[in-house]
C-alpha cells in the first residue's frame, strides 16, 4: 500500500475576509474531490485569509499509480483555480 500526499499553497491576493477564503477553498476542494476521488483539506494558514495551505491524499497499490494521481491533482488545481498563484508545493509518497 503505497500513500501520495501532495501539500500546497494558493495565494488569494484579491481575497478580503476569512469568509471569502473559506468559500473559495471549499470550492477547489470539492472540485478536487469529486474529480479525482481523493480526500482533501485545509491544512494550515487557517486565519490567514491571503493563503490557503491545502492538503490532499490518495491511497493506492502500486507508488506509480500515486504519484500520477496527484500529479493529475496539482495540473488540475493549477488550470481550475481561477487565476490563483500556486506559491508552494510538494509530493511525496509513503510506502506502507
Amino acid at each position: 500500500m503505497h500513500v501520495g500526499v501532495l501539500r500546497l499553497t494558493l495565494h488569494l491576493p484579491e481575497n478580503h475576509s476569512l469568509k471569502e477564503k473559506r468559500r473559495i477553498v471549499k470550492s477547489i476542494l470539492e472540485r478536487v474531490h469529486q474529480r479525482f476521488n481523493v480526500a482533501a483539506a485545509e491544512v494550515d494558514e487557517h486565519d490567514h485569509w491571503q493563503v490557503a495551505r491545502l492538503g490532499i491524499c490518495c491511497i493506492s497499490t502500486e507508488a506509480k499509480h500515486a504519484d500520477q494521481i496527484m500529479a493529475r491533482v496539482l495540473a488540475f488545481i493549477q488550470e481550475d483555480s481561477r487565476g490563483l498563484p500556486l506559491t508552494d508545493y510538494e509530493t511525496e509518497t509513503v510506502p506502507f
